[in-house]
């Protein structure tokens, strides 16, 4: 359970994208059953888009994470803590070739990709029941928040290196205290200060730095899996698109291959993070590299003998929003002005 009452299930590891689905699909519906046992039901939006977001679960580390983001003004933490939800695709690192299954081609080509799929899958476009102007208001609220744990990190050169880099010298969220329900982090404090000592606080531990890698929330995140965040949630059954399509495009190189060449060119734009965001699908340049990514990764899934059920869904995304320049959000704006 998440800060604000969102349910997190995390599948177990599968050997390929089949079995992948299979597993999940029954655990979702155990999970459905036992919540329309007490009179819920699962809803898939990348923000809530009517309540506030209240605070329900009651532990140090989310006390100590609302006060620290709470820290410039307006609360953007607490919506990303208690009223986002995102689908979570986990890819295998890669190896230590130099070719398309090596951690590096991999780690480049899914920062390459994001912008893509953040556009393609956004739906969030409403806040408190208001049209926020982002089809993926999900991601607005991310780059409103401390950058030095949300701005992806270097994507080229050697993961290993950008990954380190990127954690020391992100600031320190909280810090552990068995017994004590304050563990806030002075302001300020990076890892790397917290490692050179400083006389207020205990030297740091591996425990610390283990704990500090999860407060760090970049759109690709090395677990020594790499866990994509940056897809919106997706409503009913929808997360086995992006699941779909993520698998597609790292597992064949002639997809990954297509969908670099795809996005290179959006990356003239510093701002194409913000731009696939704001504007989705609509935006032109957007629009053009995602339906290239997906006709790559539609053509990998039959060269790998997908399940039908899957490549039915692709199919149908691709149909209903790719090829006319939508993404779930308009659907719920749709809903919201009907």
């Amino acid at each position: 359970m998440e800060p604000g009452g969102q349910l997190e299930l995390s599948s177990a590891p599968a050997r390929n994208l089949g079995e992948l689905v299979s597993i999940t699909l029954a655990d979702l519906a155990l999970v459905r059953e036992a919540a329309a046992d007490v009179g819920l039901e699962l809803c898939g939006y990348g923000l809530d888009p009517l309540r506030l977001p209240p605070r329900v679960v009651d532990q140090p580390r989310y006390a100590a994470m609302e006060r620290f983001f709470a820290r410039d003004g307006y609360q953007w933490g607490r919506q990303m803590m208690c009223g986002t939800a995102s689908v979570q695709v986990c890819v295998d690192a890669g190896d230590d070739t130099g070719g398309h299954s090596g951690y590096q081609a991999r780690w480049r080509l899914l920062h390459m990709i994001g912008p893509v799929l953040v556009a393609a899958f956004a739906n969030s476009p409403l806040r408190h029941g208001q049209p926020t102007g982002w089809c993926s208001a999900r991601q607005q609220i991310w780059a409103n928040l401390d950058p030095s744990r949300t701005r992806a990190p270097r994507p080229d050169g050697d993961p290993r290196a950008a990954w380190a880099e990127y954690a020391l010298e992100a600031a320190v969220m909280c810090i552990r205290e068995p017994g004590s329900a304050d563990w806030t982090a002075p302001a300020g404090l990076t890892f790397r200060d917290w490692i050179r000592g400083t006389a207020a606080l205990r030297p740091p531990t591996a425990e610390d730095l283990d704990f500090h890698l999860t407060t760090l929330f970049p759109p690709v995140r090395p677990h020594g899996h790499l866990e994509l965040r940056m897809i919106d949630a997706q409503p009913g059954d929808g997360w086995i698109v992006p699941t779909a399509v993520v698998t597609a495009l790292t597992e064949d190189p002639i997809a990954a291959d297509a969908a670099m060449a795809a996005v290179e060119p959006l990356w003239a734009d510093p701002d194409v993070w913000l731009r696939a965001a704001r504007f989705g699908p609509a935006d032109p340049d957007i629009s053009q590299a995602s339906r290239q990514c997906f006709e790559a990764a539609w053509a990998a899934l039959l060269r790998a003998g997908a399940p039908p059920a899957v490549t039915s869904a692709v199919d149908a995304f691709i149909s209903r929003y790719v090829l006319k320049d939508r993404c779930p959000a308009d659907d719920q704006l749709e809903e919201g002005t009907a």
